[in-house]
């Protein structure tokens, strides 16, 4: 059985985030891998990965904010938003004025809302709805409330138009060079056509890395091909990174196991909790939360994933 523990992995690009997966279960030996959130294929960067009793702590780590490095390319629009799409708009760019664009990337930032990509993996009515689109259907995605706590421009370039029979003939195009920091479920796919449309040249997604989700860094990430022996962030320090640390006795972290409460001891938490009860061996006995004046377990880990 492989050892429970967070597993870091820096994606390539050209392969889906399931094919990620099953190189772990390959790697590790093990079919209990789950992940805290997929990358589009055209996409690279960090996947947080679950092994053995450690994916009960994916839960916690699926919400956390994100910083990603993207490329937009301004004057081309796909349907999919994003270079793997076909192109359906092309407009000559090349007169953006470097005030206009910084004045839309500033509307896109704060609390916003967002139509999701129509080829995002959103269900709807069981389906995904880049199955639906693919398949001819017209899909109506609902906007969602979302945080672009950061939307940087980086660097420009600007790019004369292409040569004859190229789809973006209609003229030049500009491409930023941004990094976004922003709350789980927004699609940098969908700030692309949006400062794109606000513009009024169109544009698309031509490049995306995930540097971060919460407190973990792409820089730790092993690669696809080093997995095997790529070392696991053990459940105690992982979760206390997510949540923060609560030091429990024996007793109490016994009585946690057992689903009692630790009475009176709603103060010790960082706020309003939950947070991670870790034992006096450094062992994740769970997550605990405030119940009245009393701490909970919320989550107790398996006798597997000690550690």
């Amino acid at each position: 059985m492989a050892a429970p523990g967070i597993l870091l992995v820096d994606k390539p690009g050209g392969i889906t985030s399931h094919d990620v997966v099953a190189r772990a279960r390959r790697a590790l030996g093990t079919r209990k891998i789950g992940h805290a959130g997929t990358l589009d294929p055209m996409a690279t960067g960090l996947l947080v990965l679950g092994v053995e009793g450690a994916t009960r702590l994916l839960t916690f780590v699926v919400g956390l904010d994100k910083t990603y490095e993207a490329t937009i390319r301004l004057g081309v629009a796909t349907t999919t938003d994003d270079a793997d799409g076909e192109v359906v708009q092309a407009t000559d760019a090349s007169s953006l004025e470097p005030a206009a664009i910084a004045a839309r990337v500033a509307a896109l930032t704060g609390r916003i809302s967002q139509v999701p990509s129509t080829y995002s993996a959103i269900k709807v009515d069981g389906r995904r709805a880049y199955d639906l689109a693919r398949a001819g259907e017209d899909v109506q995605l609902k906007a969602r409330e979302v945080t672009v706590s950061r939307f940087d421009v980086v660097a420009q370039r600007r790019l004369p138009a292409g040569p004859a029979g190229d789809p973006e003939k209609g003229g030049g195009v500009v491409d930023l060079d941004v990094v976004v920091d922003c709350s789980s479920g927004t699609y940098i796919r969908s700030l692309a056509r949006d400062l794109g449309e606000a513009l009024g040249v169109g544009g698309h997604l031509t490049a995306l890395r995930r540097t971060r989700v919460g407190p973990f860094d792409v820089a730790a990430a092993a690669a696809v091909d080093g997995i095997a022996d790529a070392p696991l962030l053990a459940p105690a320090a992982a979760a206390a990174a997510v949540l923060g640390r609560l030091e429990v006795t024996a007793d109490e972290a016994r009585d946690l196991r057992h689903g009692k409460r630790l009475p009176g001891a709603a103060g010790r938490l960082r706020g309003a909790g939950p947070m991670a009860a870790v034992d006096p061996g450094g062992v994740l006995v769970g997550i605990v939360e405030r119940r009245g004046d009393d701490v909970k377990s919320a989550m107790n880990m398996p006798e597997e994933a000690a550690g």
